[in-house]
């Protein structure tokens, strides 16, 4: 898995609300993607953000990895995360 780091111009209220001001989008994300969108902002890389999750929450491992990959990709395609 590759580096991945949040938008530098990326705003993200503390309800999920997010913001791109180059863009003028905003976008919405639940508990789970505050969380995701928090580590990335700290730095840490997928697999520990993976492990942090799984080991906070009763979640199938299997389920968690699908749907932090296809998290991540929406970012990607969104332009809200860029590869370090």
């Amino acid at each position: 898995m590759n580096k991945l780091q949040v938008s530098t111009s990326l705003a993200l209220s503390e309800n999920g609300f997010l913001f791109l001001p180059t863009t003028g989008e905003t976008f919405t994300v639940n508990e789970s993607g505050k969380l995701i969108l928090k580590y990335l902002q700290e730095g840490k890389d997928q697999q520990a953000i993976l492990d942090t999750i799984a080991e906070e929450y009763d979640v199938d491992p299997d389920d968690l990895h699908r749907d932090f990959v296809d998290f991540l990709s929406q970012l990607k395609q969104f332009q809200l995360v860029v590869e370090a």
